[in-house]
This record gives C-alpha cells, sequence and structure tokens, in this order.
C-alpha cells in the first residue's frame, strides 16, 4: 500500500492512503484522486468528529444517496470514509465543505448502481434544477436552473465547454450516462469563473480515468421492454507514470409515439465514444487528453405551422429526423513549482458539431458549428500561520476563444471572438472561515464587453455540526449566431446588434447534521435577476430578436435532506421551490414563466445487503404544476400542465467477483404526464442486463 499526498495542501497536514497503487490525476485537480483514496488525519483540537460531520453535510447538499462502503484499510491505521471531496466551483478547486456556493455532488457509481441511463434523469433529482424532455429518449431536453433558460446553464465535460453555438445551451438528449466519475452541479451565477452561458449555474462532467499499475475492462449489455437494447465497454489501465481510458457505448431505442395523432414510434440511435490520458513526464510536469465523438440519429414528430390548418400548432405524428456528429477534444500540461506552492496550466480544447434535419426522408436544413479555446493561468499558494493561521491561493488567467456557425442557407461562415482576463483569491482562517472572490473581463468583438465578478464565504462554526455558506455574483449569456444572424424566408431575420442577457443573483444557506451525522438537511434561499432579456419581437415586417427593457426576478427555497443509518440504508430527498417571473418593459405586469414548476422535489432510497452483493432502490420525482405556451392559437396562449408523480424502482445482485446482473423499471405506477405541450411521455417500461469487470 502506498501513499500520495495533495498538490492543493503542499504543507499540509492530512495523509492520503490508497486502497491500491497511486493514480495520479493532473496537479490542478488532484494529485491522488477520490475514489480509491481516503484520508487518516490526525485528531488536532477534536477536529476529527466535526470533520466527519462535515463530509455527512457536504453529501448531503448533493442531494444523492451513496452506498455504504467498505472497510479495506489495516486495523492500526485510522482512517476516515473520504471526508475531502474536491469539486471544481472556480479556478481551481476547494473541498465541498469549504465552498460557500450552493453545489451538488453526484458520484458516478450511484449512477451505476441506480442503473441511471441518461443525465438529464439523474438531474431531476437535484435540487433547483427542472428538465424538460420533448417526448421520447433522444428528443430535445433543456434543463433550466432556479427558473433560468436552457442558454443558462454551462455543460462542461473533462473541461470542455459543450453548448452548441447555434443556440448556446446542450441539449441534454444527447447525453448517456457512461464511465462518468461524478457530476457537479453548481448553482448561481458563475459567469466570473466560467464565461458567458454560466448565468444561473454549470453543469460539470468529470469521466473515469484510467488505472495506474493494472488493467480492467467492464463489458455490458441491456435490454429493455420498448424494444430498447445496449452494448457497452470500458477499458481502463496504465503504468507508473501513465494511465489511459477508453469507452464507447451504443444505444438503439424503439421508443413510442410521442403525437396524440398516427402511431409511429419514435425512436433514437446513439453511439458514445470516450477517451483520456495523463503522463507524467517529470514529477513536476504532466500532460493530458480528451477525445470524445457522439454520433446519433433521433425520430421527431414535428408541430404543424401551416397557417389556416385545423392543427395549427400541434404536434402531428410526422417522420421527421436530425442526426448529429459531435467531435470534442482536448491537450493540457501541468507544471508544478517550488515544492508545489507554484502550479501553471496550459489548455487548448476544440470542439466541432454537424447537424442535419429531415423530413420525410428529404434533407431540409443543416448547420455546423465549431469552438475553439485557448487558457494559461497560474496560481501561488502560500501561508501566514502568524496571521489567523491563514492559507492563501492567488491565480490569474488569460482564456481565448474563437466560435464559428454555417447554416446551409449561408455560403460564408460567421465567426466572433471573446479574449477573456480573470483573477482569483480563495483564502481560509482558523480551520473554519473560507473565502472566495473573482473578477473577470470579457473583451468581444462582436457585441458589449462584460466585467463579471463572484464573492463567496462559508463558516463551519467549531464544535457544532453547523456550516453556514453564502455567495453572490454575476451572470453573463452572449446573443447566439442564431439570434445574432440566423434568417428563416418570411418568417424570422436576426438582429446583430444585440447586447449580452447580464444577471445578478444571491443566495445564503445553513447546513445542520443531527444525531451524529446520521440526518443532515441543507437548507438556501436564492434570489436572482436578468436584465437585456433576449425575446422575439413581432413588431417589424419579420419577427426579430430584441433587448427587452424589463427585469426577469426568480427567487426561491432549496433543501436537500440525507439519512444514513450505517446499516446499509440510506435516502435523500430534496424540494424545492421556484417563483419565477418575467417582465417584457420596465414597470410593466410581471408574467409567470413557461415550464418553471413551483414546487418539487425528489426521494431516492437504497439498501444495500448480503455482504454487499445485493442492493434495491426506489426513486420518487414529483413536478407540480406549471405553465407552458400553446401555439394553437395566434398569439400564443399560456396554459397549464397538470403536476406529476413518476416512481422508478429497480435492484442489481453481484453473483461474483466478475459477474453482475440488474434491474430497472421506470414510470411504475404508468403515470400520464408533458414536460412539453403536446409530446407525450413514456409509460411503464422496464430494463434488464449483465455486466462483467475483469
Amino acid at each position: 500500500m502506498k501513499c500520495c499526498r495533495s498538490r492543493e495542501r503542499p504543507r499540509g497536514e492530512n495523509v492520503y492512503v490508497c486502497q491500491s497503487a497511486p493514480d495520479r490525476s493532473p496537479p490542478a485537480v488532484l494529485s491522488c484522486r477520490a475514489t480509491p483514496c481516503r484520508v487518516a488525519r490526525p485528531a488536532a483540537r477534536g477536529a476529527a468528529m466535526h470533520r466527519k460531520h462535515i463530509l455527512a453535510g457536504a453529501l448531503a447538499l448533493a442531494g444523492v444517496t451513496t452506498a455504504q462502503a467498505e472497510d479495506t484499510g489495516d486495523a492500526d491505521t485510522e482512517i476516515t470514509k473520504l471526508d475531502r471531496l474536491l469539486i471544481s466551483e472556480g479556478r481551481t478547486p476547494v473541498e465541498a465543505e469549504k465552498s460557500g456556493r450552493a453545489h451538488t455532488v453526484i458520484p458516478g457509481e450511484t449512477l451505476q448502481q441506480n442503473r441511471v441511463r441518461y443525465v438529464a434523469d439523474a438531474l431531476r433529482m437535484v435540487p433547483g434544477v427542472a428538465v424538460s424532455r420533448t417526448g421520447a429518449y433522444g428528443g430535445l431536453t433543456q434543463l433550466r436552473m432556479r427558473g433560468a433558460e436552457g442558454n443558462h446553464v454551462l455543460v462542461m465535460i473533462d473541461g470542455i465547454e459543450m453548448n452548441e453555438t447555434s443556440s448556446g445551451e446542450f441539449d441534454f438528449g444527447s447525453l448517456l450516462v457512461d464511465d462518468i466519475e461524478r457530476i457537479e452541479v453548481l448553482r448561481g451565477p458563475q459567469s466570473a469563473f466560467w464565461g458567458s452561458n454560466a448565468t444561473a449555474g454549470v453543469i460539470n462532467i468529470i469521466t473515469k480515468r484510467g488505472e495506474r499499475n493494472g488493467f480492467s475492462t467492464s463489458i455490458r449489455s441491456e435490454a429493455g421492454t420498448d424494444g430498447t437494447w445496449l452494448g457497452g465497454l470500458s477499458m481502463r489501465g496504465g503504468g507508473e507514470n501513465y494511465d489511459v481510458a477508453l469507452s464507447g457505448l451504443l444505444r438503439n431505442t424503439g421508443g413510442f409515439n410521442v403525437s396524440d395523432y398516427g402511431t409511429e414510434r419514435d425512436g433514437d440511435r446513439n453511439a458514445t465514444m470516450n477517451g483520456r490520458f495523463t503522463v507524467d513526464l517529470t514529477p513536476a510536469l504532466s500532460v493530458d487528453g480528451t477525445l470524445r465523438y457522439v454520433d446519433r440519429k433521433s425520430d421527431l414528430d414535428a408541430q404543424d405551422y401551416g397557417w389556416g390548418s385545423p392543427t395549427y400548432g400541434q404536434v402531428l405524428d410526422t417522420d421527421d429526423q436530425v442526426a448529429s456528429r459531435e467531435l470534442f477534444g482536448s491537450l493540457g500540461a501541468t507544471h508544478v513549482a517550488f515544492d508545489g506552492a507554484l502550479t501553471q496550466r496550459l489548455r487548448f480544447t476544440g470542439s466541432d458539431t454537424f447537424r442535419e434535419n429531415f423530413a420525410g426522408g428529404a434533407l431540409t436544413s443543416s448547420n455546423s458549428g465549431a469552438r475553439y479555446n485557448g487558457l494559461y493561468q497560474a496560481t501561488w499558494e502560500f501561508d501566514t500561520p502568524s496571521l489567523l493561521e491563514a492559507r492563501h491561493r492567488l491565480t490569474g488567467g488569460y482564456e481565448w476563444e474563437r466560435e464559428t456557425f454555417l447554416p446551409s442557407h449561408l455560403t460564408n461562415k460567421l465567426a466572433r471572438n471573446t479574449n477573456s482576463f480573470v483573477g482569483e483569491y480563495r483564502g481560509e482562517f482558523l480551520d473554519q472561515v473560507s473565502l472566495n472572490a473573482a473578477l473577470r473581463r470579457d473583451d468581444n468583438d462582436a457585441f458589449s464587453d462584460v466585467t463579471t465578478y463572484s464573492l463567496s464565504a462559508a463558516w463551519r462554526i467549531p464544535g457544532t455540526d453547523t456550516r453556514l455558506h453564502a455567495s453572490l455574483g454575476t451572470g453573463v449569456t452572449n446573443p447566439t449566431f442564431f439570434e445574432q444572424f440566423g434568417y428563416l424566408p418570411t418568417q424570422f431575420v436576426g438582429n446583430p446588434g444585440l447586447l449580452p442577457e447580464e444577471s445578478f443573483g444571491w443566495d445564503v444557506g445553513v447546513e445542520q447534521g443531527f444525531f451524529g451525522g446520521m440526518l443532515v438537511v441543507d437548507l438556501t434561499y436564492f434570489n436572482q435577476d436578468l436584465t437585456n432579456e433576449i425575446a422575439t419581437s413581432y413588431a417589424g415586417p419579420l419577427p426579430t430578436p430584441v433587448n427587452l427593457g424589463g427585469r426577469s426576478e426568480r427567487q426561491g427555497v432549496e433543501v436537500a435532506a440525507t439519512v444514513d443509518l450505517f446499516n446499509g440504508f440510506t435516502a435523500t430527498a430534496t424540494y424545492t421551490y421556484t417563483d419565477a417571473t418575467e417582465q417584457t418593459v420596465a414597470g410593466g405586469p410581471r408574467l409567470v414563466e413557461v415550464r418553471r414548476p413551483k414546487h418539487s422535489g425528489s426521494l431516492n432510497t437504497a439498501y444495500n445487503f448480503y455482504d454487499n452483493r445485493a442492493r434495491v432502490f426506489g426513486e420518487v420525482v414529483f413536478n407540480g404544476e406549471m405553465l407552458d405556451l400553446d401555439f394553437s392559437t395566434f398569439p400564443s396562449s399560456r396554459v397549464r400542465l397538470k403536476p406529476y408523480t413518476v416512481v422508478n424502482v429497480g435492484g442489481s445482485f453481484r453473483f461474483n467477483e466478475t459477474v453482475e446482473g440488474f434491474a430497472r423499471i421506470e414510470n411504475l405506477f404508468d403515470e400520464e404526464y408533458e414536460d412539453v405541450l403536446g409530446y407525450n411521455t413514456q409509460g411503464l417500461v422496464a430494463f434488464f442486463g449483465l455486466k462483467g469487470s475483469f
């Protein structure tokens, strides 16, 4: 058994004890990965029990259920289960208990154990998140956070921005759960760290890395009563100074008819491949890279916009399809100097997306978009023991980004560039108070320049199981290419003079442990506004986007509670109250925003037994009443969508060290509901499969 140290604490107090050979991540992230490592800490100042409770609080805030871990440590070594979970909530990672921002961490182990197939379904269990899927799996799936728009949430996978250049948002319909290490959900304005589109929050997904000094292979297959079949292969390995991971997944879903008309089933085919590597060239210098490819084709049912048609605005049973190919890659280097005090990062990322739309088998339109990003940042860490026992971390960085977009009706590619400068300070005081501040300047060549900022703090009250957290900041969302330059004959014309949407938000919360950490509750209040909101105006000869003069307002409460009875039973419950309104002109009337339920919640329970070889679980997702737009009238009118509750159950059994069987039933009570008006949703369906690990 070997030891590895955290480069985030080069002079630190903690000793990391690895269950296997050390598996080093890039120094800017974590030198000893969270999954295989556990922490052995000195019980200084009676802090051991206190920090254990803080860990439970971090998991409660995460709003997810985790299985009880097996104890494989030496009898003579005092080991505390993983209480140093790092999250990427800024320019540098921070331990979850020291973050002042509302966040949720979903471990990949939980996704695997609950047999979640789409990331969007896992995010339904997170407080502050609302998901809207247009019918079948593979259909357009939008995610809204704290009542904001879909393009106000930035989505990252392994450090690469996934939001499309055309719409500014990410379609979660393409994102399968495959080899994910963890999902970080960061709520509140984050543009000071991440730039445009991080107005309401960030979904940061980290995939699994390779295994140092070893090799493993995993194969799984699955079938479903809706005509689904799946095949997946994952390989991870490495040597003393490198690791490699490669995975592939092919899923074909027969689907169902999302329209109230006809009988045609709307299915989806999705092939996803993902790979990454890390090589330590020297003890101080490492390079890493990622590559991701997605090829999918989804059946659609289109809405009827033929003026005068008796079915105008309704979803018809059409033979429409959308096909897309997405390629993402990155290459980076990290150098550590002065005994870990100085960390420098250099990274380049790129993405290319090509999309085709078909009607009746004929190609009707297509578009392609690309994004290239270059980043350099340096972090200096130092301590001032005589001044509040403080630790400080200063970071400065520069980012360059170029985005391009080419729709099929144009011959010249559209392009825009952004140069960004960012600074961050992170401090820890008296081993109980954590502060974070950031400032960012975006210089845009296609619209106005923007400055954003962020502040946050957390206080772990000594001698208690209480943690206070608060944050405030600004966010920005740039106009999309289609909003600036789009053109549809007789239907739409873009507006190159649009201003970026801007937002200010804050939240404050308290996390409290009870009964020695068996129950932990987190309560957060949030408040956020939006100005310069972009909407379509019908005042001119053609509809065109404009910046509204009013102010959208969003406020609410997020609650997460976790129970761990330490006997194999765990449960997590969440509840969110959201009050989201929009205003088209300053001083004008306020309208409740569509597809934002005022009340939503979830319950997730699990029980491990039979020496952890068997597991059963249950999930309940509640979505309260909400409004949507009815396009069968002109102008469109607002209608109410009824509340719904969906129950999922499942289980797994490990036959031996190699083979595991699993099953999952979704929508157990065959609930009929709509996320989007006019689009049917999946009824009762069952899935079962096998997984082999070698």
